[in-house]
């Protein structure tokens, strides 16, 4: 069986495809623009395209069982840094994606969407149901990309995760979610900048979130799902960080509203379990930051390096 895994060089892109090798026989494709390096180890089962998922007209895709698509300009400052070509990355591109697997038999699509589609939420718990109210580009990029894959829904298996905030260990590291942040600083800075702290933010940590996609791929589990399990403000994100790493807390006011708190109760009923927790993701990104896997380095910060070397 041939899976294809979009924006596999990615933060969670790496750890799925490596997830999807060792836990499978299946053979791997990724394809990816490389803009953050490729941190893939060589397989025999596995090839990598170093190509924009705009390109995806020159892909057959007829071979491929299932599309983990996790391409995309994720993250609100990214997004701004050039909102056209987000769009077509985000929505049109995907849409070509789909289209063309839905037409070449591919079995199943595999979204990663995004659990700050829901906007400001002052319901205790935020599930499926509610009505969303994207605030950026980003969130509204998600959405509208969401609304494109379940319209396949009648011709293949669509399975949609809206995953919360993701933490811990990549290969290709991202330092610029909140608990790997804020780890980072306490790290090399002794200081722990809160913007706001009051904030409520939902987590998951990598190796979960990869464990879920496996999941869905293995079950042919279809729908949509939030996909997040600690629901924390983020003055308790850093008091954790401060416990396993001394630092000072320093809050400065914010203006960022986005507070919600995320109800995974539809993705448990399947069966779905996560085995790791926040402080989890604190421990791995400590331990590898002190025996070198990773290094406070500018491209583990999208918008800077996005900026300097894609959209500036």
């Amino acid at each position: 069986m041939n899976v294809l895994i979009t924006g596999g060089c990615g933060y969670v892109g790496t750890k799925l495809t490596q997830a999807a090798l060792a836990r499978t026989t299946h053979r791997v494709t990724v394809l990816d623009t490389q803009w953050f390096g490729n941190h893939l180890p060589a397989d025999p089962r596995l090839t990598v395209r170093a190509m924009d998922v705009r390109k995806i007209d020159e892909v057959d895709l007829s071979s491929f069982d299932t599309i983990f698509h996790l391409a995309n300009i994720a993250n609100d400052p990214s997004v701004d840094l050039n909102p056209y070509s987000s769009w077509e990355v985000n929505v049109l591109a995907g849409m070509r994606l789909i289209d063309r697997a839905a037409r070449q038999g591919v079995k199943q699509f595999i979204f990663a969407s995004s659990s700050s589609v829901y906007g400001l939420k002052s319901e205790p718990r935020v599930t499926e149901d509610l009505d969303l109210f994207p605030l950026s580009e980003y969130n509204k990029t998600k959405m509208v990309a969401e609304r494109v894959v379940m319209s396949y829904a009648d011709v293949m298996t669509t399975t949609i995760v809206r995953p919360a905030t993701v933490c811990g260990y990549s290969p290709r590291m991202r330092l610029d979610l909140t608990v790997n942040l804020l780890t980072m600083q306490a790290l090399t800075k002794g200081v722990i900048t809160v913007f706001g702290g009051d904030q409520t933010r939902p987590n998951i940590h990598i190796d979960d979130l990869v464990d879920l996609y496996l999941f869905a791929f293995d079950r042919r589990l279809a729908g949509l799902y939030n996909a997040g399990f600690e629901n924390l403000k983020v003055r308790e994100i850093a008091e954790r960080i401060a416990a396993e790493v001394p630092a000072e807390i320093k809050v400065l006011p914010s203006n960022d509203p986005r507070s919600y708190s995320v109800c995974s109760d539809r993705l448990l009923a399947t069966g779905f379990k996560p085995e790791r927790c926040v402080a989890t993701a604190i421990r791995d990104v400590v331990a590898a930051y002190r025996d070198g896997r990773i290094k406070d380095e500018p491209s583990a910060y999208n918008v800077n390096w996005m900026k300097e070397h894609h959209f500036g």
